[in-house]
């Protein structure tokens, strides 16, 4: 470079040449004539210029040899991970591919619902799993939404699908409680958790499961194959649909307990208001049931789940959801159930009101179907109390007696049901309609009216004396009365109100069985009847149900009726019922005057006989007590002008009861039931005539007192007496009561 004749130093140049090409600078100018003057080149060295120190054999040895693993897994790294990446790649453009749009994915039951109106159209129980209708991210309440979020996913907005952070938490988790890594926490984003819900595209297949619970469990299933299919999956969803619309399909497709799937049916089943109405309590209460859904369930356990949306109450202050304020007031004031939820009557009620409608419309529905009931939920609230009253006072502690209860009008329309003692699951045992149990005394009232509508009268007489009958290929049968005593010659009212065997079987002798047996069939008893003489006793088997039915014919002045609970069904959304009541009044059994004066005999059994714990307190009421062999069964069965109840009290396995008569603990449930169910009714007389008093056959009748002979077994002949001295009248009584 050019040097300047001002007296200045010399100029040095930028150095702007490595090393290596600063040498062969050199040598090109050497080669140019240049003076080759200066230090001759160096070979470049290590570091900082000092030479390269040699190594020993054995650090050779060590250094190649993990120098030779690292190229290895480098090498084989790279491609694993490129095929790897290449079969991820695939997997989720095949799940994307297959993906429906969101709105196809909120409801994907098999199965539709059953929702129950009273009969005053309040939701009182539900079947099925209740979809209530789809609700989005967007319009959910709010706090429902941060509550899920930070319960569930509280990165939900930061991760792609997968959380490798929340996956090795939740091993670091599972091996610290003892189990395996992939057991308990899986460390699932929402993500996940929706491609669970939607078992990962495939859909329910009857010839492959047994049921969609079954279908459920295995889509819910763990292990690490699963764990892998869930990765493209969960991808694929990221990238079809927004974070809200995971969201949407989240909020739509989680059971929640009590039948409720997705939120919004869990906030109307359990809250009765709609889950974008719900306050930071209830949306706490609502996040906490994704954890167990029956565990904690505010239906099955209240202070369990409370307990929990405590802590999710926490977690939603924790992470900035709620103020402190906000997170206070919750935890102050619970989420409480709604009225419905919280009585959970009437579930017996809705077995049987699903039993008696057309299968492929409740049970195996596939459509949501609304039924209005015939319920009343006043008198079903009356009824639970009243034998959980009589449980609690009168029984001692740790029986496993059983009772059922069903109170209907006189139409059949049926308005309470208890099926026993304690309130169970859907489809439990219901001993209001499916127990077949020996009907006692409680049959008597169809043998007095088989002989009322002849034209017999309730002061007609009947012999209480020792009698036998010759039965065919049995023997003789002397039926006993429950006191072991005799009372003679009484009236046929007398005998009723005092459950008198002895003259219930020769009224009905006299009468005949056949008719007898018509007149119990018409009535409602629809088991099969006893063929012997025993019928009168009440031998035959028969169901609550019936038997308060049939009662209710002898209210209603003698017709049939058929107890229904079922006023109409329709599909949700739809205005015109596809099924109407099928229950009601039938065809006339009896006269009405034969009904009215039996409705007195009845009445004097709780005014003077069996029944008197049954008086209720100045208004008039009927009915009969009913008590059958070794005290297996007791039952009491009466009305009065505005509604019929009947009782039944027993042991599951037929245990006989210990010093219980249908005239003790059922007259007494039967009273608190039906003083609970007139509250505030006005008081009306019964449909009821009084029979004119008649005079008692002379004494000389005694010498007549026989069996009545059986005209089927050979050998047996008439009496023979003489009838030249008798009145006539009087002769043609002992002749209609078998008085010989």
């Amino acid at each position: 470079m050019a040097v300047s004749g001002k007296g200045r130093g010399s100029l040095v140049a930028d150095k702007r040449y490595t090393p290596a090409r600063q040498a062969t600078a050199r040598s090109s100018g050497a080669g140019k004539g240049g003076t080759g003057g200066g230090t001759p080149p160096r070979k470049p060295s290590r570091g900082s210029g000092r030479p390269p120190r040699k190594r020993g054999p054995i650090g050779t040895l060590f250094f190649g040899f993990f120098g030779l693993i690292w190229r290895i897994l480098w090498g084989v790294g790279w491609r694993v991970g490129f095929v790897l990446g290449s079969v991820l790649a695939a997997a989720v453009l095949f799940f994307l591919a297959q993906l429906p749009p969101v709105e196809q994915l909120v409801d994907a039951r098999s199965r539709g619902s059953v929702t129950f109106l009273d009969r005053e159209n309040k939701v009182y129980a539900w079947r099925g799993e209740t979809f209530g209708g789809m609700i989005t991210a967007d319009t959910v309440s709010p706090f429902l939404h941060d509550a899920v979020v930070a319960t569930e996913d509280r990165r939900f907005y930061r991760h792609f699908g997968i959380s490798p952070r929340g996956i090795a938490s939740a091993v670091r988790i599972n091996l610290a409680e003892g189990r395996g890594p992939l057991e308990g926490n899986g460390g699932s984003t929402i993500t996940q958790q929706v491609a669970k819900l939607l078992c990962l595209g495939v859909p329910y297949d009857q010839s492959q499961w047994k049921s969609e619970a079954d279908y459920e469990a295995d889509c819910r299933r763990g292990g690490i194959w699963r764990k892998i299919k869930e990765v493209p999956y969960a991808i694929a969803m990221e990238v079809k649909y927004s974070k809200e619309e995971i969201l949407t399909i989240y909020f739509n497709r989680a059971y929640l307990g009590a039948g409720a799937r997705g939120f919004e049916a869990a906030a109307q089943r359990y809250f009765g208001k709609s889950a974008n109405e719900v306050n930071p309590a209830e949306a706490a209460m609502l996040a906490g049931l994704l954890k167990a859904p029956s565990r904690f369930a505010p239906t099955n356990n209240m202070d369990r789940a409370r307990a929990r949306a405590n802590v999710i109450v926490g977690l939603m202050e924790e992470q900035g959801y709620l103020t402190a304020e906000q997170a206070e007031d919750a935890r102050t004031n619970p989420a409480r159930l709604s009225e419905a939820a919280a009585s959970r009557s009437g579930g017996f009620f809705a077995d049987w009101v699903m039993e008696t409608a057309p299968a492929f419309l409740t049970s195996e529905t596939t459509e949501d179907v609304i039924i209005r009931t015939t319920l009343d939920q006043r008198l079903q609230k009356a009824s639970e109390e009243a034998l959980a009253y009589i449980f609690d006072t009168k029984i001692k502690q740790g029986s496993n007696a059983q009772a059922a209860i069903v109170v209907m009008s006189a139409d059949g329309a049926v308005r309470a049901m208890v099926g026993g003692r304690k309130i169970e699951a859907a489809g439990s045992f219901n001993r209001a309609t499916q127990a077949l149990r020996q009907t006692g005394s409680t049959f008597k009232p169809f043998v007095y009216a088989a002989a009322l509508d002849l034209g017999w009268s309730p002061a007609d007489y009947v012999e209480d004396t020792p009698y036998t009958i010759n039965i065919p290929g049995s023997g003789a049968w002397s039926p006993k009365n429950y006191d072991n005593e005799f009372k003679g010659l009484i009236t046929l009212t007398q005998a009723l109100a005092e459950s008198r065997n002895i003259p219930a079987v020769k009224v009905s002798e006299a009468v005949g069985r056949d008719l007898v047996r018509e007149v119990a069939a018409n009535f409602g008893i629809q088991s099969d009847l006893a063929a012997g003489p025993a019928l009168a006793l009440g031998a035959s088997e028969s169901t609550l149900i019936e038997m308060t039915g049939a009662f209710a014919g002898i209210l209603n002045g003698g017709s049939s009726v058929t107890p229904y609970g079922l006023v109409e069904l329709r599909l949700q959304g739809e205005e015109e019922p596809l099924i109407g009541a099928a229950g009601g009044i039938g065809e006339r059994v009896i006269q009405e005057k034969s009904a009215r004066l039996l409705t007195y005999m009845m009445s004097q059994v709780i005014e003077s006989g069996t029944g008197g714990r049954a008086q209720l307190d100045g208004r008039p009421a009927a009915g009969k007590t009913g008590t059958t062999q070794a005290a297996r069964d007791a039952w009491f069965v009466g009305f009065t002008a505005d509604y019929v109840a009947g009782v039944w009290m027993g042991y599951d396995d037929n245990t006989p009861l210990t010093g219980v008569t249908g005239g003790g603990l059922p007259a007494e449930i039967w009273h608190e039931v039906m003083m609970r169910v007139h509250d505030g009714v006005e008081v009306k007389p019964l449909p009821m005539d009084i029979p004119e008093p008649r005079t008692p056959p002379q004494p000389e009748y005694q010498e007549y007192a026989q069996p009545i002979p059986d005209p089927t077994v050979p050998g047996q002949v008439q009496p023979q007496r003489d009838r030249s001295q008798e009145d006539p009248v009087e002769s043609l009584l002992r002749d209609l009561l078998g008085l010989y």
